[in-house]
């Protein structure tokens, strides 16, 4: 069984470390001793349910052998009876084994860059847009999580042609990350006066926020420009040149701040924006291979994918990786958004269980 070989080699690991734990020159050296006394931490709980693991599979194998001995009586209903308790903790086991066992990604931990892009649809996009920031405000707001704007461009009429976060707070980018893709919206627009329905949409990137240890750019490769910040319909808002546009040679990127009055925060934030859009080329390329092999991968950030619908007339928002609707829109909106957000981790996490127990 392939959990079983995992599991072996966790133990070997853990046998190893905890050997390494009573060398004295370990045990001098902090550098070396910290990081191995938390791994021998993090390994302990696994081989602990490991050899509870094993002890429930020996325990069995006696009680069957009893019961092919002494198949009537007292003592085969007790044992019986014992087996079918033992059958019950080794299935419990089994599912928390594979879980932990299950692949995980790298980067939930990590804060997110997000960026909302009006699509489709023109006016109506952008107003779609402003209304999906609000709702990953509230639900960072319901989640102690804290945003910070990158660079925005906001149209006349309140919408939003783009925006770029980065949220802060504890695993944010393992509740985000499943939010890159296409959301489309159904709706009456407040200029439509005969009525009819709009479909426009909007589009979401979620990126884990990388550092330089992430990427590695060399400052050649850079292409520094500053100008004038500009408002709506093109006016200067300032008279220094605050704004900066970094393009990344290699690739042709380009990343633009405008919305500090200082140049060198606009260039600290168009840098982070950067460093995370250059890590998560990497990261792509190199869950490619990967990730053909998972056909109903949740977590894929495929930006052209239609992930969800929302449809204000009848009050729905629909994701389609999941199959769930709910008929709670404006809750939703409001932040509202941790049903469908569960279903989606449970779902990869299913994905990702497979893996393991195949």
């Amino acid at each position: 069984m392939e959990m079983l070989k995992k599991l072996e080699k966790v133990k070997t690991e853990y046998d190893r470390i905890s050997a390494d734990l009573s060398d004295p020159d370990i045990i001098a050296d902090q550098t070396r001793l910290i990081p191995l006394m938390k791994k021998h931490s993090e390994l302990q709980e696994i081989v602990a349910m490991y050899e509870e693991y094993l002890s429930i599979l020996k325990e069995k194998e006696d009680l069957l052998k009893m019961l092919e001995e002494e198949e009537e009586g007292e003592l085969a209903s007790l044992a019986e009876a014992e087996l079918s308790d033992l059958n019950e903790r080794e299935e419990e086991l089994q599912k928390e084994l594979i879980r932990i066992l299950a692949p995980k990604d790298p980067n939930d931990g990590k804060n997110a860059i997000l960026e909302i892009r009006a699509g489709t649809g023109g006016d109506e996009a952008a107003l779609f847009a402003n209304d999906l920031l609000r709702m990953y405000t509230r639900y960072s707001e319901r989640h102690g999580f804290k945003l910070e704007v990158l660079s925005s461009s906001i149209t006349g009429l309140g919408g939003v042609k783009e925006i770029i976060l980065l949220v802060k707070g504890r695993d944010v980018f393992s509740k985000l990350k499943y939010e890159s893709g296409v959301h489309r919206v159904q709706r009456i627009p407040e200029t439509e006066t005969s009525g009819r329905i709009h479909t426009s949409a909007a589009t979401v990137a979620v990126l884990p926020e990388a550092e330089a240890v992430d990427v590695q750019i060399d400052p050649q490769d850079l292409r520094i420009d500053v100008y004038h910040s500009s408002g709506h319909g093109g006016q200067s808002v300032n008279t220094t040149d605050s704004a900066v546009r970094i393009t990344y040679l290699p690739t042709g990127m380009i990343v633009t701040c405008q919305d500090e009055k200082s140049q060198l925060k606009n260039k600290e934030k168009a840098m982070k924006v950067l460093y995370s859009r250059l890590y998560d080329l990497k990261k792509k390329s190199m869950d490619d291979e990967y990730s053909k092999n998972r056909k109903d991968q949740v977590g894929s950030g495929d930006r052209s994918e239609r992930i969800r619908t929302y449809n204000f007339p009848q009050g729905r928002v629909t994701d389609h990786r999941v199959g769930i609707t709910l008929y709670k829109l404006d809750a939703f909106l409001d932040g509202d958004m941790d049903e469908i957000i569960e279903a989606l981790i449970n779902k990869d996490i299913e994905e990702r269980i497979k893996e393991v127990s195949d």
